[in-house]
């Protein structure tokens, strides 16, 4: 049942971060929802990399928006065709 919730959840953070980042993600729903789950993923292991949560608890989700947007942002870079 976690995988499914993950998965909500990721699409639900992906969602919050293509409405906040400016300009246009051109990309589906299976890409938004892996960018939520990536960015929920870098901002859990990147707080407790640096000491803001302990190991293992999940980083919230603010700190998630923010690793989504993070996420989105390196992939608009990769992404974009000169």
């Amino acid at each position: 049942m976690s995988i499914i919730v993950t998965i909500i959840v990721g699409f639900i953070v992906g969602l919050i971060a293509r409405a906040i980042m400016p300009g246009d993600q051109k990309m589906g729903l299976i890409m938004t929802t892996l960018l939520g789950i990536v960015g929920s993923l870098v901002a859990s292991y990147g707080g407790a990399a640096i000491g803001l949560y302990a190991q293992g608890t999940p980083a919230g989700w603010i700190a998630s928006v923010v690793g989504a947007i993070i996420v989105l942002f390196i992939y608009g870079l990769v992404t974009k065709k000169s």
